[in-house]
């Protein structure tokens, strides 16, 4: 499928080299012109050298530019222009019609592209880790903070040794103090979040398991990380701070939790009856 070499190519982005991500751009914005370009037709096209293109080919961990291309068109979607006038970015001119669809493709795109990224060694491991952790801290700063309190709600129904700490200063103070038998789940969009970056180390340099949740596989927050699960969303430029991004991580904290509740279903169910007893009761 395209989305195969394309989310590959998006979650590498941010490893690119200057040079290498207007390639990159060209590419996801004409995907398909690009297949009946010669190399030196795409280095003009981007305003770049030959040799940024095939530099680029190597940071996709090609051969050169023919594999590359061999690549691409496998794995096209043929049904991709039937749907392009609702899948780009959102536009100034845009009819309140496209405008929905549009949103509406963005979010489902972020949940289909962070299915495809699953890795399901390294989930089986964070699962494991989670279960054998003495402590659990979810971590994260701006709206990456509100996504790491609903998954320390969510886990609280069924483990009572989760947390969350809004402020970043006590989450310094916090992860500095965290040992081998404790994990820090650390989320961001970016993954160069400076407090999250300096969470993450200091919780690494305790001793503690490290988790991140973040969109590429290679960021200064990664650099910390014991495992890394991906979250697929791609933000146009009217669509800064949206939903899309949390969505992907949402996906992956249900995922999470659903598989903990699972693996661990005799303990979860008895923690789950007392929290959700420790509730009142609707008035009506």
């Amino acid at each position: 499928m395209q989305g195969d070499f394309l989310v590959k190519m998006r979650t590498a982005y941010n490893q690119f080299t200057k040079a290498e991500k207007k390639v990159a751009d060209y590419i996801l914005q004409n995907p398909r012109e690009v297949l009946f370009m010669s190399i030196t037709d795409l280095a003009e096209a981007c305003q770049v050298g030959d040799t940024s293109v095939f530099r680029f080919c190597k940071s996709m961990e090609l051969k050169g530019y023919q594999e590359f291309k061999m690549v691409l068109s496998l794995s096209l979607n043929e049904n991709e222009k039937e749907h392009s006038r609702f899948t780009g970015n959102v536009g100034l001119n845009d009819t309140f019609h496209e405008l929905a669809q549009k949103v509406l493709n963005t979010n489902v795109h972020a949940l289909t592209e962070t299915h495809s990224l699953l890795d399901e060694k390294v989930f089986n491991q964070a699962i494991d880790w989670l279960h054998e952790a003495k402590k659990i801290y979810f971590f994260g700063v701006g709206a990456s903070v509100l996504t790491a309190l609903k998954a320390a709600n969510k886990f609280l129904r069924i483990e009572p040794k989760v947390y969350c700490i809004q402020d970043s200063h006590m989450q310094a103070m916090v992860a500095s103090t965290m040992n081998s038998d404790e994990v820090a789940v650390v989320f961001s969009y970016s993954g160069a979040t400076k407090d999250t970056i300096h969470v993450a180390q200091l919780a690494k340099q305790a001793g503690a398991k490290v988790i991140c949740i973040t969109r590429f596989s290679k960021s200064p927050l990664t650099s910390y990380a014991d495992l890394t699960l991906l979250s697929g969303a791609n933000e146009g430029p009217l669509q800064g701070g949206s939903t899309s991004g949390e969505i992907s991580q949402l996906f992956l904290i249900d995922l999470m939790y659903t598989e903990y509740y699972r693996r661990y279903f005799e303990a979860c169910s008895k923690n789950n009856e007392r929290t959700s007893g420790s509730v009142l009761e609707r008035l009506w």
